[in-house]
């Protein structure tokens, strides 16, 4: 099962010339700088710019040189940044529009969906009178009530302000880990991106330059988006212990284990670990009088030179995992970092996203 989307498309200086395979299933994300074109190939997904190409989602081919599906006939939905909800209708009356796409489709999912997105004391209000948040997650709703086959996500985050994102992110994992449709989500910012994503793709002037699972290509060095202080590697980990005298937990991944903050997360759950390059020293040596606490033997893959030029950024594996480092270029050439020197990497901070 897969989405096949391929589109070329021109304006007057841009033109967008794509050709992906993306998993049908778990969230894809579009990512990469205003302008680079990840809204025009979600338009053109949704059939609302005509490109030429192909598209066909888990075997449903919905354009290709013979056919063009229009937008109303796709079974898809379609979640702007802002929630464009019907100002006069209260939420409950919102969903039964998204009901009425469906032909029926989804009525006995009706009570799962508002579950599902926390939104059974809302129901009888009017949009007027919901957060920023709480509107996007009942245009979320109204998209999943029409019964759609793929859901894309044009970022849908962009409007709330950094304390209002955080408190709906909960809400999107929870429509990642439990739909069983694809999504694909655009998005600029890294720790989103982080979060949420499965796999992605980077774009860069209307093409795109690395798609991928989201651990390996997040960890590139080769990639022409530069990430800056955001640049970084995810993985996944397990929680194997908490310590509740010092707030700690101890998480365990394919390369080692890491301590970090403890925030609650049960022994044994599955998350999410993300570590800046700017959090990674290195050392040719293991230092145990410092106070780091997470000090682990790694492997120099490749290295290269960062928009500064007084910067280097140091692709490291850790067992199976990849790492980031970043550090200056005098540091790198005193330390001798070439490709296969066994280092040991200091890291500072551990992030839990998911």
């Amino acid at each position: 099962m897969s989405v096949a989307a391929r589109f070329a498309l021109a304006w007057p200086g841009f033109a967008l010339d794509v050709d992906l395979d993306l998993p049908g299933s778990g969230v894809t994300a579009l990512f990469g700088q205003s302008g680079c074109g990840k809204t025009t190939l979600l338009r053109c997904m949704a059939g609302l710019e005509r490109g030429s190409g192909r598209l066909a989602v888990n075997g449903e081919t919905w354009q290709d040189e013979t056919r063009f599906v229009p937008t109303h006939q796709r079974p898809l939905g379609y979640v702007f940044q802002d929630a464009r909800l019907f100002a006069h209708l209260d939420v409950a009356r919102n969903l039964d529009f998204g009901m009425r796409r469906s032909r029926g489709a989804a009525t006995v999912k009706r009570d799962a969906i508002i579950d599902l997105l926390g939104l059974g004391p809302l129901l009888d209000r009017l949009p007027e009178r919901l957060s920023g948040g709480e509107q996007q997650r009942v245009a979320i709703a109204r998209a999943l009530l029409a019964a759609p086959r793929l859901l894309l996500m044009d970022e849908p985050l962009a409007s709330l302000d950094h304390a209002r994102k955080q408190e709906f992110l909960p809400w999107l994992e929870r429509l990642r880990d439990e739909l069983e449709i694809p999504i694909i989500y655009v998005s600029h910012a890294p720790d989103e991106v982080a979060r949420l994503a499965d796999h992605i793709v980077v774009m860069d002037a209307g093409r795109a330059v690395a798609q991928g699972p989201l651990a390996e290509t997040l960890a590139r060095i080769d990639l022409p988006i530069r990430l800056g202080e955001d640049a970084g590697a995810v993985f996944a980990a397990t929680v194997a212990e908490r310590d509740a005298e010092w707030h700690l937990a101890r998480v365990e991944f394919a390369g080692g284990e890491l301590w970090v903050r403890d925030n609650g997360t049960p022994v044994g759950r599955d998350v999410r670990v993300r570590i800046l390059a700017r959090d990674v020293s290195i050392a040719n040596s293991r230092h145990d009088d410092i106070s780091i606490m997470n000090l682990l033997p790694a492997t120099v893959v490749a290295h290269a030179a960062e928009d500064h030029p007084s910067q280097v950024l140091v692709q490291l594996r850790v067992g199976e995992t990849l790492l980031l480092g970043r550090l200056t270029r005098r540091s790198a050439q005193r330390l001798d970092l070439a490709p296969g020197r066994e280092v040991w990497v200091q890291i500072k901070a551990v992030a839990l996203v998911g």
